[in-house]
C-alpha cells in the first residue's frame, strides 16, 4: 500500500478523458456526492476531460464537467420512495431486476447501475482513456475491466461496517430486514478483491477494507479527500453564536452517532444556554425525531438540509464548537470542513478520525464514541475557554492547508490514472484512438 501523498506512476503527458462513475451523486446524499463534484471540478481545472456517469439523484456539477445520466427507475426518490412505475414503463431486464430486488427488501442500485454503466461504456470504448468508479463495486465493473478499459476504483470505507452497526442497533424483525437490505455488500467485497488499483482516503480505511473485504493491501493507495477552501475557510467577519454547536451528519444513521450528541446536548442544556444545529433531515417520526422529543430538546435543536456550500460554511463558521460523533468514518469530510472553517472540533476516536484530526489535540479533541457524558464535558470545556477555541481553530486551519485540498487530491488521482493506463496499455498515456473493438449489439 502506497503511503499518503506518494503516488506511483508518471504525470499525465496530455489531457486524459475520464469517465467517473457514481451510482448516486447528488451532493446532499452524502460524502460520495461531495467527492464526485469536487474531484471532477479539479480534474477539469487541470485540463482533463471529465464525464460523470450517474444515476438518480443526479449531481450538480461545476462548469467544464459533463454529466451523462444513467437513469434507474428512481425507486428511492424523496417524493415517492419504494414505489415502482407501471410495468409498461419498464425498459429492460435490468429494470425487472431492480424492481424485484426492491420488492424483496434488497437495495439494487450498486448492481443495477454497474450493469447499465457497463452497457453504456462498452458501446463507447474509444471515447475514454480511463474509468474511475466511485464505490459502486457492482458486477458490471468486472465486465468493464474485461473489455480492456483502464479502471481505477475509490472505496471510501467498507459498507460492511455500516451493516454490522445497523444490525446491532436493530430489534426483532428489523434485523432480518437490515440483513436483506445490505445484501449487496457481499457482491462489493467479491468485486473489490478483483480490482487494482483502489484509492482509499486513509490508512485506517485501507486496513478496514483489507480486513472486511479481503482486499490485498498492495492494491490500495492512500489518497486523502479534500475540502473546498473557496467556501470552507475562517470567516472573521462572521460572529460566532454563543453556545452554538454544529454537526453535519446523516441524522437517522446509527453509524453517525447523532443520538450520542443529542444526549450530550440534553446534559449541557441543564447547565447552560446551548443550541445545536444538525445539517441533515431526519425522517419524521423516526428514531432521531422521537429522541429530540424524549430529551425535551425541540426548542434547542435545529435541523437544516438542502443548503449550498456557502450556507453550510456560514453555519459551521458561526458555531463555537463542531462535533463529529461517529462510530466509524473512512475519512470524514464534515471534520475537515469544520477544521477549514477554524471551528473547534470534538470528534470520536473512531475509524480514520484520529488520522484526520491528529492525535495530539492540537487541531481537535478526540473522545470515545458513544459516550455522551465525556462528549458533553469536552464541549463544555471548549465553550468555557475562548483562548483555547481560538488556538485550536487556527491550528486546524493550518492542518487543512497542509494536507487536505482538492487540487492535491486531483493531482494524485491523475497520476494514478496515468500509471494505470501504462499498466493496461503497456505504452504510456493513450493517443486518443480506439483501443478495443466494440462488443456486439445487444451485449449487456
Amino acid at each position: 500500500m502506497t503511503q499518503t501523498g506518494k503516488s506511483t506512476g508518471p504525470n499525465p503527458e496530455r489531457p486524459l478523458r475520464v469517465a467517473l462513475l457514481s451510482y448516486r451523486s447528488k451532493q446532499h446524499v452524502g460524502g460520495q456526492g461531495v467527492y464526485v463534484r469536487h474531484l471532477s471540478r479539479e480534474l477539469a481545472a487541470l485540463g482533463h476531460e471529465v464525464t460523470v456517469f450517474s444515476g438518480q439523484p443526479y449531481p450538480v456539477l461545476d462548469e467544464g464537467v459533463t454529466l451523462e445520466k444513467i437513469p434507474s427507475l428512481d425507486l428511492y426518490n424523496d417524493a415517492n420512495p419504494f414505489v415502482a412505475p407501471p410495468v409498461r414503463e419498464w425498459r429492460d431486464w435490468i429494470d425487472v431486476l431492480e424492481v424485484a430486488t426492491m420488492w424483496t427488501a434488497g437495495f439494487p442500485e450498486p448492481l443495477t447501475f454497474s450493469l447499465r454503466a457497463d452497457r453504456e461504456l462498452r458501446r463507447r470504448l474509444g471515447e475514454f482513456d480511463v474509468v474511475h468508479d466511485n464505490q459502486t463495486l457492482g458486477w458490471g465493473l468486472l465486465r468493464i475491466k474485461a473489455a480492456g478499459i483502464p479502471l481505477v476504483t475509490t472505496i471510501h470505507h467498507p459498507i460492511s461496517v455500516d451493516r454490522r452497526i445497523e444490525i446491532d442497533e436493530a430489534q426483532g424483525w428489523q434485523k432480518l430486514s437490515k440483513r436483506r437490505w445490505y445484501g449487496f455488500v457481499k457482491m462489493q467485497a467479491r468485486v473489490a478483491r478483483k480490482l487494482d488499483p483502489i484509492l482509499v482516503p486513509s490508512r485506517s480505511s485501507a486496513d478496514d477494507i483489507s480486513r472486511e473485504f479481503g482486499v490485498d493491501p498492495s492494491a490500495m493507495e492512500v489518497t486523502p479527500l479534500g475540502v473546498d477552501t473557496r467556501y470552507f475557510h475562517p470567516r472573521p467577519e462572521t460572529p460566532r453564536v454563543p453556545g452554538r454547536i454544529v454537526c453535519t451528519a446523516s441524522a437517522d444513521s446509527p453509524l453517525k452517532g447523532v443520538s450520542t450528541l443529542l444526549r450530550a446536548a440534553a446534559k449541557l442544556a441543564t447547565e447552560r444556554d446551548v443550541t445545536l444545529t444538525i445539517v441533515s433531515k431526519p425522517r419524521p417520526g423516526g428514531p432521531t425525531d422521537q429522541l429530540v422529543d424524549e430529551l425535551s430538546l425541540r426548542d434547542r435543536v435545529e435541523f437544516v438540509s438542502g443548503i449550498d456550500d456557502t450556507a453550510l460554511a456560514e453555519i459551521i463558521a458561526g458555531a463555537q464548537v463542531a462535533v463529529v460523533p461517529s462510530f466509524y468514518e473512512g475519512f470524514s469530510l464534515p471534520a475537515v470542513e469544520a477544521m477549514a472553517c477554524g471551528t473547534p472540533l470534538v470528534a470520536s476516536r473512531a475509524g480514520a478520525l484520529p488520522e484526520v484530526v491528529g492525535t495530539d489535540g492540537d487541531a481537535g479533541r478526540l473522545v470515545p464514541p458513544g459516550d455522551p457524558e465525556v462528549l458533553a464535558a469536552e464541549i463544555a470545556a471548549l465553550l468555557d475557554d475562548a483562548d483555547e477555541r481560538e488556538r485550536m481553530g487556527a491550528a486546524a486551519w493550518r492542518r487543512v492547508q497542509e494536507r487536505f485540498t482538492w487540487r492535491a487530491v486531483a493531482e494524485l488521482t491523475a497520476r494514478r490514472y496515468a500509471s494505470t493506463i501504462d499498466a493496461v496499455r503497456g505504452s504510456g498515456p493513450a493517443d486518443g484512438g480506439p483501443r478495443t473493438a466494440p462488443v456486439r449489439t445487444g451485449d449487456a
